[in-house]
């Protein structure tokens, strides 16, 4: 019985070990998409990185804002520059109510994504835009807790490559605390209806 005991647990090592990495990654980004469908699952928290202007900033500095907040890089080629103007679009359509909301986005891709970059990058979108970047393990870090699955893909035979991830935006009260969350495509309008709703219900 111990030898079969034995014979078991090295099938199930081996298993694990040659398990496919993107089956894994498939694992990662379906616990991770789950954990915030749930409602659940605690979602993110306080952090620090750095703005497009080089000064160290974290949650705490948003206080007394709302915030919509999105997790992407600067190469995307169509989801986050389509998601970053609806955001910037949906503070527009409030007037100023608007002023109650604060952009923030976090670069995936801290690798190509220097403050320079991100400067020019999101003034095109928005004057009060927060571009944040940090080390890599920094910026998985608080992906993760935002449930934010995203991994590296390069294309045979080359350098260049894409970052898969989830693009979400996030909307969290005047205290950082997690609110709800706009799936892909959500238009500036529908957007701008929720928010309102949300400031509606007062301070």
């Amino acid at each position: 019985m111990i030898a079969v005991a034995l014979i078991a647990g090295a099938a199930a090592f081996l298993h694990f070990r040659e398990k496919p990495p993107e089956e894994t990654r498939r694992e990662d980004a379906a616990r991770l998409m789950n954990e915030l469908m749930s409602g659940k699952a605690q979602v993110g928290g306080p952090f620090t990185l750095t703005d497009q202007y080089g000064n160290s900033r974290s949650l705490g500095d948003f206080r007394g804002k709302f915030v919509l907040l999105y997790f992407g890089y600067a190469f995307c080629p169509d989801v986050c520059p389509t998601d970053l103007a609806a955001m910037a679009q949906a503070i527009r359509t409030l007037g100023k109510e608007g002023d109650k909301l604060l952009p923030v986005f976090v670069t995936l891709d801290p690798e190509r994504d220097t403050q320079e970059l991100l400067r020019n990058y999101v003034a095109a979108f928005h004057p009060r835009f927060v571009a944040l970047r940090g080390t890599e393990d920094e910026v998985r870090r608080v992906a993760t807790a935002y449930k934010v699955y995203f991994e590296k893909v390069k294309s045979p035979g080359s350098s260049a490559y894409l970052i898969d991830h989830m693009a979400f935006v996030f909307l969290l009260d005047r205290d950082g605390k997690y609110l709800a969350f706009f799936p892909p495509g959500t238009s500036a309008e529908r957007m701008a209806v929720m928010v309102r709703e949300v400031l509606a219900q007062g301070p």
